[in-house]
Parts: C-alpha cells; structure tokens; sequence
C-alpha cells in the first residue's frame, strides 16, 4: 500500500541540482605549464609502451641468423656419424640423404681434435659472444649439449665392447637408435632455423636456456 501510494501520488518531481559549471576553472587547468607537462609526460609513457610491446612481440630472426643457427646442427650430426654404421648400410633412402655430406664429414673426421676445436670456437666464440643474437646463441648451445649427451653412448660401448650374441644386438640397437636421433635433431632443428622458428630439442633445449642469458 505504501509503494502503490508513492507511485501514484501526485507529488511534484524531484528536480536535480546542477552545480554552476566553472568554465574558467577549467581553462586555467588545461593552460597551466603542469598540465601540459603531465600530458606531455604520459604521452611518453604510452609511446614507450606501445615500443616496449613491439618489440617483445617481435620473436623472428633475420636469413643469417637462420643460416648460421641451421648450420650448427650438423656438428653433432657429423660428430656422431659413426653410430649410423649399421643403419646406413641396410637402409638406401639414408645412404642417398647422407651421400651430399659425405666429402664435408670427411674434411670433419680428417683430424682428430676438430671436434674439440669446432666445440671451443662454438661455445667461446658464439654463445659467449652477446654481439650474436639470442636465436644463435641458443641454437649452438643445443647443438653443442646435444653434441656433449654422446659421451654417454661412447662409455657404454667401451665399458661393454660386445661382438656376438645379445650383447651385439643391444649395442647395435643403441647406435641405431642414437644415429635417428641426431638424423632427426639435424632435420628438426635446421629445417626450423631456416624458417625462423624456434627448435626446443628434447632433453637438451633446457640446459641450452640456463647457459644463454
């Protein structure tokens, strides 16, 4: 009864009050030298922030940076060439993808220490080097990891230096296996290179993040 008497009760309407408008009040802010610095002061903020934006969304790498990145794969590949014995004798298609290589990972393996060497001038000379970009120094770092992860192959096959029986199969299929995949590795990662992209190995994309600042 009370909300129906409110609404229909002839009283007069609520009228709101309207402050009177200081126009000058306004004016004199808007020419005041504080305002116009404090504009000035946030239009550069925001153009910093615009700038600062683009250029962490910019994630692509220029053709050199692609071309020396998509070449450092081949180290680990040319360093590990020796685990393919078996699989590049039984399957045609590897020997043909292989058969370009060949007369660079015989320049490779014609001195015993230009593995060694290929690794110090790699890791001193590009990944600690921050005149290369981050794309390239943390491509060599995974080549390079990749590269120091053969090490555990190598001991195995000292430690046990099987030749007949199971343990020949075993250690055939551990070169096998540690040959496709460095052969993928070497696809993957310089393929990826090539288009500006970004290849996380597994296993070893990790380690290269922490040794590239």
């Amino acid at each position: 009864m009370t909300i129906s008497n409110l609404l229909h009760s002839p009283q007069t309407p609520l009228t709101l009050l309207h402050k009177p408008h200081n126009h000058h009040t306004r004016s004199s802010f808007l020419k005041s030298p504080s305002s116009s610095s404090f504009f000035t002061l946030t239009n550069k903020v925001n153009h910093h922030q615009t700038i600062t934006t683009k250029s962490k969304k910019s994630d692509s790498a220029d053709y050199p940076d692609r071309l020396i990145s998509a070449i450092c794969y081949f180290y680990p590949f040319f360093d590990g060439i020796q685990y393919g014995k078996y699989v590049i004798t039984q399957f045609t298609p590897i020997q043909l993808l292989i058969q370009p290589l060949i007369p660079a990972i015989k320049v490779f393996k014609s001195f015993p220490f230009n593995g060694f060497l290929v690794f110090l001038t790699l890791y001193f000379v590009v990944v600690r080097n921050t005149n290369f970009s981050r794309y390239v120094r943390f491509n060599t770092m995974q080549a390079i990891v990749l590269d120091v992860l053969l090490i555990f192959p190598d001991l195995f096959e000292r430690t046990f230096n099987a030749r007949e029986g199971i343990g020949l199969d075993l250690m055939m299929s551990l070169d096998s296996t540690v040959f496709l995949f460095l052969l993928v590795c070497l696809i993957y990662g310089s393929s990826s290179c090539m288009l500006g992209q970004v290849p996380r190995l597994p296993i070893v994309a990790e380690a290269a993040d922490r040794q590239v600042l």
